[in-house]
């Protein structure tokens, strides 16, 4: 095992620039895939390196339940024992626990909440899934389905006042775009990978920019105009509150620096394909995350190996 254990809990530091120059020079689509899949699986990868580490550190303290051939000086003097570090391990994954299942349950609940002070559907199609919410704030978000249930565009009375016939087709068209893309999921993966490790915060942040950006895109091909959705997300910007509850939900013109969407949807569409590159630095920044997303998993995978087979050895058949 030995250093290959604690590499995981850094190497999230290479992906870092990825995050970055991804939400600028990539299609917002290709950016919010790729940075969730690289946040996840280098997030697994800590958290497992956590989980090691504490069975190595405290496989000698009283109570532990691990078996009894781990006390065997044969099998101590083949693993990196290191007390200390078991026990910080131990407090660290337990409040990685604590974060990702308050994050879970936040999730739910403000989904649950939502669900049940909509009305119930009035039809099904292009305008069963809006609902209009009489309220004095201006705020549009969407509400993901659940067990068979179909998705919602939330829309309050304040926030249709605002914009007009145009500027609403733009933004019920964004939000449909976060129902059909299941935004939601990338939000809360790359929510919990920042809970699990700090480092990998600049990930959430960008893919919560990319999913609006991704949103923008999809609404400004629907409604076959740009400038539309750009003048929606501004106007609706200057108005807009928070929706009830916490913020897991994608929200219109509340993720993600408003003046740049603006600029971006008033330039030409983002070309989606990852060839060819963008710029040098991507390339660099690509390769960096590339390496070190790799080598968190070999790490990770080297060092379970290695204690599985002194447990499997050291325990009797």
């Amino acid at each position: 095992m030995g250093v290959f254990v604690y590499l995981p809990l850094v190497l999230p530091l290479t992906a870092l620039p990825m995050a970055r120059l991804a939400e600028q020079h990539l299609h917002p689509r290709s950016a919010t895939r790729l940075l969730a899949l690289v946040g996840s699986t280098l997030a697994l990868c800590s958290t497992l390196c956590l989980a090691l580490l504490m069975v190595v550190g405290t496989a000698q303290l009283p109570g532990n339940p691990l078996p009894d051939g781990w006390s065997d000086p044969e099998v101590r003097a083949a693993v990196p024992y290191e007390e200390k570090a078991g026990l910080i391990a131990i407090g660290v994954l337990g409040a990685v626990v604590v974060a990702c299942g308050s994050t879970l349950l936040r999730h739910t609940r403000t989904r649950i909440r939502a669900a049940r002070a909509l009305p119930p559907h009035t039809g099904s199609g292009a305008a069963g899934d809006l609902a209009v919410i009489p309220s004095p704030d201006a705020y549009a978000y969407a509400l993901p389905g659940g067990r068979g249930r179909d998705g919602r565009v939330v829309v309050s009375t304040a926030m249709m006042e605002c914009l007009d016939v145009h500027e609403r087709r733009a933004l019920v068209a964004h939000e449909r775009a976060h129902l059909t893309g299941r935004h939601h999921r990338h939000l809360l993966v790359t929510q919990l990978a920042a809970r699990a490790n700090p480092f990998l915060l600049p990930l959430r942040t960008a893919v919560a920019y990319s999913t609006e950006r991704w949103a923008d895109e999809e609404a400004a091909y629907a409604v076959g105009s740009r400038r539309a959705v750009a003048t929606a997300v501004g106007r609706a910007a200057l108005f807009s509150h928070r929706p009830p509850g916490p913020v897991v939900l994608p929200a219109f013109a509340a993720a993600g620096p408003v003046p740049r969407r603006v600029a971006a949807l008033l330039d030409p569409e983002p070309p989606a394909g990852l060839w060819p590159p963008a710029s040098a630095h991507l390339v660099l920044a690509a390769v960096t995350a590339t390496v070190g997303t790799a080598a968190s998993a070999l790490s990770s995978l080297n060092a379970t190996v290695t204690l599985v087979g002194i447990l499997h050895a050291a325990t009797p058949l």
